[in-house]
């Protein structure tokens, strides 16, 4: 995990650096699944937040729940959902545009007063792609996209993910989980758009990659 390397999965597709991790523990509430895979999903979800040694809570203080996930078959159906349009900015105009590009999962972040994240909305419309995709393969991944403020482009070319044992047991891929544990120092700010922090960050995946190797 060079420093490059994390700089770069930090930095969106406009150029700007910019990190933020969850201040407080993640509230999970999946909408749309049956209560197998919801038990596979939250059970991914608990493992990838042990990198940050967060454990999930039941309810959130201020809202609840504050990572959001909602399953559908078609886009258009999220319209039906009570108050959605008040979480997402320009709701109508965002499910016209996920229609239009054939999309299958939108993630949306919503930040504290001091920058930390808030919330997480993640919105995956269950095609024959996803329908393929084991529960706890989905909830690993959703739940590492959703730990940290990645760049729009960090996971484009390469998966978070690794394949392990049988084939079909997802873990977050060694280098990533070493780069979240290290965003998850409390030395580290909660949020920062200072690209030095990439080096600090690497230092720091770096001393852990390697007590793994040893």
């Amino acid at each position: 995990m060079t420093p490059e390397a994390a700089e770069n999965l930090f930095t969106r597709s406009d150029g700007a650096f910019r990190f933020a991790r969850w201040a407080r523990p993640m509230a999970p509430v999946v909408f749309g699944t049956d209560d197998a895979s919801l038990g596979l999903l939250k059970d991914a979800m608990a493992t990838v937040a042990g990198l940050a040694d967060m454990k999930l809570a039941e309810t959130d203080p201020e809202l609840g729940a504050n990572f959001l996930m909602f399953f559908c078959e078609d886009w258009q159906e999220l319209r039906e959902v009570p108050n959605l349009d008040r979480l997402l900015p320009d709701f109508d105009q965002l499910l016209d545009r996920l229609g239009q590009a054939g999309a299958n999962q939108y993630r949306s972040f919503g930040f504290d007063p001091a920058g930390a994240i808030r919330i997480c909305t993640v919105l995956l419309r269950f095609d024959e792609h996803l329908a393929a995709v084991p529960a706890q393969t989905l909830g690993t991944s959703q739940a590492i996209q959703s730990l940290l403020l990645w760049s729009d482009t960090a996971f484009k070319d390469r998966s978070p993910l690794a394949l392990v044992g049988d084939g079909h047991t997802a873990i977050v891929r060694p280098d990533i989980a070493a780069l979240t544990r290290a965003a998850y120092d409390p030395v580290i700010p909660d949020c920062s758009d200072d690209q030095a922090l990439a080096h600090r960050l690497s230092a720091r995946a770096g001393l852990l990659l390697g007590d793994l190797a040893e």
